[in-house]
């Protein structure tokens, strides 16, 4: 036989390398990194001198630390509604006027146990299941805020106010419900794009499950990261002194407190313990701070960036910052 013949005869198909064998993707990389992180920490803080770059540091960790086990969570849920849930289901769970099915979808809130990190890729996935928009909008708003999570946590920073857990609520599905209505009067459906999701029809549920986690994981997670390293680098830019100063002017301190929520990106279960000890403020501001943070902050404007497009972000969080000053307030100057 010719030796040129044997060369150039193609491999036998069983020493071909399986076109569906697992490789490490992204996801792979990112827990890598993320573990190699927790394990070598300590040799890492020793690099950080700047009690600056420290601080910087501090606070990108712990907004990453507090957001990601409820991103996770949110797309897992987010994936389990997209593979496993019937399309019917919604049709049969939410009323089918949609100006009824706001206030029910932000009352489901209630049910979940999560942050605002979590009701992105939810709400995603709710509105690819076919809910209307206003609905799916009303639940991202408003879960992160009236969960049983988040008011008990609230409850225990405010021991000598429990009225703040009941402010907390009423304003928070105020706003959830009114921006939900304002979409349906106002919303435009190209202002909504969905990033594509890799077609798995011809998936077994169980390999569409896990496609449907690691687009939404590395989707989501990009923008949690570019969220946080802005309220870090806020957090250490924006000087102390400028709160206290603004403390003693009501419509200023209503206004700070909002815009520091913004800022700060703190998640829902632990922003209650921050407002509490922001003891120089009344409480109408601090109540601002509860509404306003879980619904507008920069990594969830990042995020809502990421899942339904720039356009919609531009309008939807400016509309929305500024219902939750309104109703926050409105309702704290009924309370208190």
């Amino acid at each position: 036989m010719n030796p040129l013949e044997t060369r150039a005869r193609p491999a036998p198909p069983e020493a071909a390398e399986p076109a569906d064998g697992w490789r490490p993707g992204s996801v792979e990389a990112l827990a890598l990194l993320l573990v190699l992180l927790v394990v070598f920490r300590n040799p890492l803080a020793g690099l950080v001198s700047d009690p600056r770059l420290q601080t910087w540091t501090t606070v990108f960790v712990s907004v990453l630390v507090q957001a990601v086990p409820f991103l996770v969570f949110g797309v897992v849920l987010s994936a389990v509604i997209a593979v496993f849930v019937p399309r019917s289901f919604w049709a049969r769970a939410l009323p089918r006027h949609p100006a009824a099915a706001v206030p029910a979808a932000g009352l489901a809130g209630i049910v979940l146990p999560g942050c605002e990190c979590g009701s992105v890729p939810i709400a995603g996935s709710l509105i690819r299941r076919g809910v209307t928009p206003a609905a799916a909008l009303a639940f991202l708003l408003a879960a992160p805020a009236i969960n049983p999570i988040v008011l008990t946590a609230t409850a225990v920073a405010f021991p000598g106010n429990p009225e703040m857990v009941l402010a907390r609520a009423v304003a928070s599905l105020v706003v959830a419900t009114a921006m939900g209505w304002l979409w349906l009067r106002l919303g435009k459906t190209e202002w909504i794009r969905l990033p594509h999701r890799p077609d798995s029809d011809g998936d077994s549920r169980a390999r569409a499950f896990w496609a449907a986690c690691r687009h939404d994981v590395m989707h989501a997670g990009g923008f949690l990261v570019i969220g946080a390293a802005a309220a870090a680098t806020i957090n250490v830019v924006v000087p102390e002194s400028w709160l206290q100063s603004l403390a003693a002017e009501p419509v200023l301190s209503v206004l700070a407190l909002a815009t520091l929520a913004v800022l700060l990106s703190i998640c829902s279960e632990a922003d209650a313990f921050v407002a509490a000890s922001l003891s120089q403020f009344s409480l109408t501001s601090r109540l601002v701070f509860l509404v306003v943070g879980p619904m507008v902050d920069l990594k969830l404007i990042s995020m809502q960036a990421g899942m339904f497009g720039r356009r919609f972000a531009v309008r939807f969080a400016p509309a929305t910052f500024v219902t939750a000053v309104l109703v926050g307030t409105a309702v704290g100057v009924v309370i208190w």
